[in-house]
């Protein structure tokens, strides 16, 4: 925890203000969120005078997106900054940008640093600090679902949980202003306690843990929707599994479950309709909108294949020249930054190949040396696919939305980052694929190849805006 959280500290302060994606628009929530004690209500980008101020010294549009572009660097720049910083400026505003759709409860909590005063920047960077600490809680819940869903040997567990702490991605995103830290942190809390019900059994405790992590999740980003069939699954299995001893015990808890987290979603779903805001939800296009759009059935679920993977004979092609999975997803998981514009020379992500071979290869070498422990856990393993092609099937129902006008404007890695402790569960595999006499070697190096990858992603996001 400590290491994920220093980690995501370091990001926080290389990353210059406001260059993470839609840092603007997720602060610009939080202090409307603040100063108003109302939710927003418009998805424009007309922030608040204090926020534009900040963000015209901070040459904002200059450097997004603009890869030969630094950021400020002169004295007469910065003695600009301080005096828009200084300046009075209103920080009221009704617009909130793409964050406005969001539900309140990660810019609820942001709401504590930005209250401790002090200018733009000053609470950017506090609340900064507090993705910071989610992202300790996200390694937390990792390294429990490890222990949950890997018993027996008890080094690899540290393995899988120092991986997740370092690497890149998590630390970037927990860095910045944005849900996806506090949705990190929830997702692996929901495999978490699925995991430890899925060994055990659905207590009454445990039940409760389920509903309140599902009602966290729904309140903190929808992207958590596409967790949600696999959960659904999990209770199905949990309350079936039980109902062969004591089907009232079993129905008990299901009915406890569900209660807790339909309830606090409930208030803000009649809140929200009462305020006139649920037009401006986007409890997914990945839903109705996906369903009713233009296109066959199977051109859409060729769509959803290609988007992560290549077509197969007789689809249509979509992408044309451009390898997905090669390009785009694996490449964006080694390193890509900033405004999604700032990466590595071309040979870093072929280098890159290798390790990433080496461990496909310890894992699947584990998973065959234990086949007959993988059968007896088959439906865990389904839990978990369903809740990973839940949150790749909303990934692809929106980006099909977005063709052809903006292509692949949802291909980017962190949106498949609530499914991070099964990247740590892989480190950890392949670390005990390599045997009981090499494994912890094998372990540590596991681990210091992705602290190398964090350090020189680190360096890269300097060189980009400081050099």
């Amino acid at each position: 925890m400590a290491v994920a959280c220093l980690n995501a500290v370091c990001w926080s302060l290389i990353s210059p203000p406001f260059q993470i994606t839609d840092e603007p628009s997720h602060f610009a929530y939080v202090q409307h969120l603040a100063t108003t004690g109302t939710l927003p209500t418009s998805a424009t980008q007309a922030f608040s005078p204090a926020e534009t101020e900040a963000l015209h010294a901070l040459k904002y549009l200059h450097v997004a997106e603009l890869p030969q572009n630094g950021t400020i660097t002169t004295a007469a720049e910065q003695a600009q900054l301080e005096r828009a910083l200084n300046t009075p400026a209103s920080s009221e505003s009704q617009d909130a940008g793409v964050a406005t759709e969001q539900p309140p409860l990660y810019y609820a909590l942001e709401t504590i640093p930005y209250s401790f005063g002090g200018t733009v920047l000053t609470r950017l960077a506090l609340m900064r600090l507090l993705s910071a600490l989610m992202a300790g809680v996200t390694v937390l819940f990792a390294f429990l679902f490890l222990r949950e869903a890997l018993p027996g040997v008890r080094w690899a567990w540290m393995v899988g949980g120092l991986g997740v702490a370092l690497f890149p991605l998590l630390g970037f995103m927990s860095g910045a202003v944005n849900p996806d830290a506090m949705l990190y942190a929830v997702s692996a809390a929901l495999f978490f306690v699925l995991a430890r019900a899925l060994r055990w059994e659905l207590t009454p405790a445990l039940a409760v843990a389920i509903g309140a992590v599902l009602a966290v999740g729904m309140l903190t980003k929808v992207n958590f929707i596409g967790l949600l069939p696999g959960a659904v699954l999990a209770l199905a299995i949990l309350a079936r599994r039980e109902a062969l001893v004591s089907p009232r015990r079993a129905y008990r808890a299901l009915a406890l479950a569900l209660g807790v987290a339909a309830s606090p979603v409930a208030v803000y779903l009649a809140t929200s309709v009462a305020a006139g805001r649920f037009g401006v939800i986007d409890f997914g296009p990945t839903g109705l909108s996906f369903i009713t759009a233009k296109g066959s059935a199977f051109g859409k679920l060729s769509y959803l294949w290609e988007l992560y993977l290549p077509a197969l004979p007789g689809m249509p092609v979509y992408f044309h020249g451009v390898s997905i999975t090669r390009q785009l997803w694996f490449d964006g998981l080694v390193g890509r930054y900033g405004w999604l514009d700032t990466f590595f020379p071309a040979w870093v992500y072929n280098i890159a190949l290798i390790p990433a071979g080496l461990i496909a290869g310890l894992c699947a070498h584990e998973l065959v040396r234990h086949r007959r422990a993988s059968v007896e856990r088959v439906a865990e393993l389904a839990v978990y696919i369903v809740m990973t092609a839940g949150v790749m099937a909303l990934v692809g129902a929106s980006d099909y939305l977005a063709y052809p006008k903006d292509i692949g404007a949802y291909v980017e890695p962190r949106y498949l980052m609530p499914m991070l402790v099964l990247f740590g569960a892989v480190l950890a595999l392949a670390a005990r694929g390599a045997g009981r006499r090499w494994g912890p070697a094998v372990g540590a190096l596991l681990v210091l190849v992705i602290l190398g990858q964090d350090i020189f992603s680190q360096l890269l996001v300097v060189s980009r805006y400081y050099a």
